[in-house]
């Protein structure tokens, strides 16, 4: 197929959402609804998330799968057929599960999608990812009432538990026939939001290692003074952790390179002691202690030269030291072209441009998301949140949607910029075939 045959694949950002303007609250509405839906994990409620996009759905006349790979954690496909049905299809992928919170740390409570004055929404999931999963839905909406088709169709894929691995969600999805039957071209997934004006494209990300380092050590007298006690070789090992993250921070730091181009290592967690009624017994060296490490390694780094560090420096057996994997991406890293040797990637610049905004140097996401999977099948699969001029609360206190004054939106081709008050952040998809 020729390049002038290839989708033209166009995301229209900032639809309003927020405004005095007839249906926009309905829109906040309906956002507000799927951010109250408790899918908090680890107990997330999907089937209820699913019965609400189902609901929205509908109206659409959209075709709608529920699909069980494993019990208890539905997968929801909607399909938006196409002109032409036999061309390879494009696919929007997002998560219905969201990361805990401390709620005591909000300003306002994280399942309460509340709106403050200025028009931000705070809740869980506002930024990661039930934003984005809306969105799409809420573009197919303006889309249809404008009277466009797609050439080919476009599914949008609402997958579980990507917040804990994706492996009962997006894994077995990929793996499947069911995957293989839908002859997907291209995929977009989940981004982050840019700090500036321009639009942050992801075109790999850092594989997890999450780690735990366990050690061990005679107990003693909490006034005793001895070798080799299991926090004395687990301090040791923390601290020659924390000086390998030191160095990859100045990197950072120096400039010239992203978040995604170095190793990260933040601990998670730290569990030593003898539990009391009151606390922990404070007169008691303990036996045992452990520590966990969040790690993310970057395509271009050495990955067993990193392990051998890990044997040698951080988790020594001569000191009583060991260590597991809880989740652990080895192996190749696929990366999706972010250059002219790919045409999708042309194609979304340029769609960008047209919409009046820019995207910025494309990265190596710095976390992990459901894209790697589609990636590893062959499916090229781009990270994208449509979302800038907004700090990145990813997993954070007081995760919120900032509204913007100056809204783009461009259907059909034809474009116009509109400054309203009350305006929050959305996105448009506008799919064209370029002939």
């Amino acid at each position: 197929m020729s390049l002038r045959l290839l989708l033209l694949l166009v995301v229209v950002l900032q639809l309003c959402l927020l405004s005095a303007v007839a249906g926009d609250d309905a829109i906040i509405s309906r956002f507000q609804e799927y951010l109250r839906i408790n899918t908090v994990q680890p107990n997330p409620d999907y089937y209820k998330a699913v019965d609400f996009i189902n609901s929205q759905a509908k109206p659409l006349s959209l075709e709608s799968q529920t699909i069980e790979l494993v019990k208890g954690k539905p997968l929801l496909l909607l399909k938006w057929v196409g002109s032409d049905p036999t061309l390879p299809a494009f696919l929007l992928n997002s998560h219905t599960d969201v990361v805990p919170f401390e709620d005591s740390k909000w300003t306002h409570h994280p399942l309460q999608a509340h709106i403050d004055h200025h028009g931000h929404i705070y809740a869980r999931g506002s930024q990661d990812m039930k934003c984005v999963g809306l969105q799409y839905l809420e573009a197919i909406r303006k889309l249809q009432a404008s009277g466009f088709q797609p050439l080919r169709s476009v599914y949008l894929s609402f997958v579980p538990d990507e917040e804990i691995g994706g492996h009962d969600g997006a894994v077995k999805f990929v793996e499947s026939q069911f995957f293989k039957s839908l002859n997907i071209a291209i995929v977009l997934d989940e981004g982050l939001p840019s700090p500036t004006e321009s639009y942050r494209v992801f075109y790999g990300e850092r594989s997890p290692w999450w780690l735990v380092i366990k050690a061990k050590g005679p107990p003693g007298h909490g006034a005793k003074l001895y070798d080799n006690s299991a926090m004395e070789n687990l301090l040791k090992s923390i601290e020659s952790i924390r000086r390998f993250r030191a160095s990859q921070f100045d990197l950072l730091k120096a400039g010239g390179i992203g978040e995604g181009d170095v190793v990260s290592v933040n601990m998670a967690f730290l569990k030593a002691g003898t539990p009391s009624p009151t606390g922990f017994v404070m007169n008691l060296q303990p036996s045992e202690a452990e520590a966990g490490f969040d790690i993310r390694v970057p395509p271009n780094v050495d990955a067993e030269a990193l392990e051998r560090r890990l044997v040698e420096e951080w988790a020594p057996a001569a000191r009583n030291m060991s260590f597991e994997f809880k989740q652990k991406l080895t192996g190749k890293q696929f990366l999706t072209a972010a250059d002219d040797s790919n045409p999708w990637w042309g194609l979304l610049e340029n769609a960008v441009k047209e919409a009046g905004g820019r995207t910025s140097k494309p990265e190596i996401f710095p976390a992990s998301t459901d894209a790697r999977y589609f990636r590893k099948a062959g499916v090229p699969a781009f990270g994208f949140s449509p979302i800038s001029n907004t700090p990145s609360l990813l997993h954070d206190h007081n995760e919120v949607h900032i509204k913007f004054i100056d809204l783009i939106d461009i259907v059909g081709g034809s474009s116009f910029t509109n400054k309203r008050i009350d305006v929050l952040l959305c996105c448009s998809i506008w799919v064209k075939l370029s002939t």
